[in-house]
């Protein structure tokens, strides 16, 4: 990857730590800031009646919700986050939508999807998560999304993204990243570029900008 790709250097353990802090305070920081975005990328996947979907980084539940009604009562949708406090938001917002049932939720690490079978997936989506993991395991996690896809299924990707030069707001984050990582823990990544040198063909790409800072919108799929 790309040395100019900042590190994450804070542990699996304090990212863990830390979202569970901040998942009762993670809509109210957050999440209208990203709710566009996640829809630009649902609108990407499509998901469809009958579907098998992976949600990576699921957070407070929102996409979850709009993946198991797109996916209905023939389809399912597997989530996985790191927090269980994320987990346990996410769980009360599908109850209450009476979709509790489509959606299996897991706790545990995108790096390793062993509970996932081999090309049985029909969709892998992920918002602003993918940009959370450390350089060498950015492609880990994307061949894991290639294995359990079946050919011709789809990744959709939301993620904060660079460009060369980086621009002003993209330099000031990572100065941020870079002196308070636990508050700027992301940091943004070439995504596009990543994805299809893990083994993608590119379907569709955009790039739009939140507060000064590029972010992708790319849907790839398994040839």
């Amino acid at each position: 990857m790309d040395e100019s790709i900042r590190r994450v250097n804070r542990s699996k353990e304090d990212a863990r730590t830390s979202y569970n802090r901040l998942s009762r305070w993670y809509d109210a920081v957050a999440g209208s800031s990203e709710k566009k975005y996640r829809d630009w990328g649902l609108k990407k996947l499509s998901a469809q009646s009958g579907e098998r979907i992976l949600e990576i980084g699921f957070g407070t539940g929102h996409c979850l919700v709009s993946l198991a009604q797109a996916v209905g009562p023939s389809g399912g949708v597997i989530g996985l986050d790191i927090s269980d406090g994320m987990l346990a938001i996410a769980r009360d917002r599908l109850a209450g939508m009476g979709l509790s049932e489509r959606v299996d939720l897991h706790l545990g690490d995108a790096s390793r999807l062993e509970f996932i079978e081999t090309e049985t997936l029909d969709g892998v989506f992920m918002s602003f998560t993918l940009e959370l993991f450390d350089n060498p395991e950015i492609p880990r996690v994307l061949k894991e999304c290639l294995r359990v896809l079946k050919p011709g299924g789809r990744l959709a990707v939301v993620s904060m993204t660079r460009k060369n030069p980086p621009g002003l707001a993209v330099r000031l984050y990572e100065w941020f990243h870079d002196h308070m990582p636990n508050y700027a823990d992301c940091r943004p990544i070439f995504a596009r570029q990543a994805i299809e040198q893990s083994g993608f063909e590119i379907a569709d790409s955009d790039v739009s900008s939140m507060w000064g800072l590029p972010v992708g919108i790319v849907l790839g799929r398994k040839a």
